[in-house]
């Protein structure tokens, strides 16, 4: 892929967050370049409901309709193929979503959404990709009006554009759609060598604490549907005779920080510090609502679990680290109370089977387990990084490109067939290290 150079001549745009701009492009004011379209659903001319997901326009499936029927569409607004659809609520509490997509469908949207077309001098896909590249350098996030900072109109119509000649917009279009998807196709790579990683830790892990140690040692019916066969010499017993649990304490009124003496548990792992503590030990939390069930978390010493987790108390001559690798091959998460928000039912768990082995055997499958994961767990943190590098660079990319720090007319014209170009990333490798 042909790099791309800097322009010949430059000329100051009197915008401190634009800096200097190609000599040759214009800079005019948003109403100059966008207009606002307002077209109500009325009458259902359109039954497609479509939504803004990660700045992409999609069709809504029906069974995602929660608590509308047909008659609530009447109140959205038609949008059509090249109308750009911005959110413009929530700024002050949501500094992260992608609030600009570029709609390929007919079809209905919230009206609590803004339409906007572009006008004659610039192409949609370029008048989108320009104000997507002033949401990821977070331009809009100090305008807005209103206690929740919600833009409308009035802070579009002044807003700086910069626009190249047609032909170089659909240049600078051409360009990052390649860029980006070669970018994204390594990311996508990346969260597949995860995804695999993952599920070789996890199978380590179940073979470990279900089979023991001991490649040669003889087996024998568990009884149990998820444990099939265990070493003949393990016991089988129920998860209540090993230890109790309980809820952890409702969190409402205190005052969490991000830096602190005490760390604050949820169902996710720390969220947070306080100066005060209700538990001092060494236990196994669990997640016990939402996504988050049967997460398992295990901590020591002084700390606060929030109501979002189950903090599980090991009975003695037990070890708490072959407890957490076991705990976390169990599935708890099928054991939770279906509902609109699904929680964790404790005296469903407290009744599973599970293989206890003697303690002896429990310190040597932990200490095993900690060495054999470690060297998968930081190709996993290896691969998280990586993933953040390259959106970071796709944000850079795409900045310079849009306010003209880069040219890439010349390497546009040269861009290759995406398909062979890429190839050699979709099979990502699976050894850590």
């Amino acid at each position: 892929m042909l790099k791309p150079t800097t322009y010949p001549a430059y000329k100051p745009s009197g915008v401190e967050w634009l800096g200097d701009i190609p000599a040759h492009w214009e800079q005019l004011p948003g109403r100059a370049c966008y207009y606002e379209k307002k077209s109500p659903n009325t009458g259902m001319q359109e039954t497609t409901v479509l939504s803004l997901s990660y700045g992409q326009i999609v069709v809504k499936p029906v069974e995602q309709h929660h608590g509308l029927v047909p008659a609530s569409f009447e109140t959205y607004q038609v949008i059509e193929p090249g109308d750009i659809i911005i959110r413009p609520t929530d700024l002050q509490n949501d500094w992260t979503s992608l609030r600009f997509g570029l709609s390929r469908h007919h079809g209905a949207i919230t009206s609590a959404y803004m339409c906007f077309r572009t006008r004659a001098i610039i192409s949609r896909e370029y008048g989108h990709l320009l104000l997507h590249t002033y949401d990821l350098k977070k331009i809009f996030y100090g305008l807005g009006s209103g206690l929740r900072q919600n833009l409308n109109w009035r802070d579009f119509q002044y807003l700086p554009c910069l626009v190249p000649p047609l032909p170089e917009q659909t240049a600078i279009v051409r360009y990052l759609n390649h860029a980006t998807e070669l970018i994204d196709r390594y990311i996508s790579a990346k969260e597949r060598l995860i995804n695999l990683l993952e599920e070789q830790r996890q199978a380590v892990i179940q073979r470990t604490v279900t089979w023991g140690l001991d490649p040669d040692v003889r087996l024998k019916p568990s009884g149990v549907e998820w444990l099939g066969d265990v070493p003949a010499h393990w016991e089988i017993r129920r998860l209540k005779t090993i230890c109790s649990m309980k809820s952890g304490d409702s969190i409402t009124g205190m005052t969490i920080e991000p830096v602190g003496e005490y760390p604050v548990y949820g169902g996710n792992g720390i969220r947070g510090y306080t100066s005060d503590y209700t538990n001092d030990g060494n236990f196994v939390l669990i997640g016990r609502q939402g996504a988050l069930c049967g997460n398992i978390h295990v901590v020591r010493g002084r700390f606060w679990a929030s109501e979002h987790a189950v903090i599980a108390s090991l009975h003695p001559y037990h070890d708490l680290d072959w407890f957490g690798f076991i705990l976390t091959v169990m599935n708890l998460n099928q054991y939770s109370i279906s509902a609109a928000q699904p929680g964790l039912a404790v005296e469903r768990i407290l009744n599973i089977a599970l293989p206890v082995p003697s303690l002896r055997d429990q310190f040597a499958i932990a200490e095993y387990l900690h060495k054999t994961t470690a060297d998968i767990d930081a190709a996993i943190d290896r691969a998280h990084q990586e993933i953040e590098l390259l959106k970071e660079y796709r944000t850079r990319v795409v900045a310079d490109v849009v306010t003209g720090k880069l040219d890439v007319r010349e390497a546009a014209l040269k861009l290759p067939e995406m398909t062979d170009e890429l190839s050699i990333i979709d099979k990502p490798e699976l050894q850590p290290g």
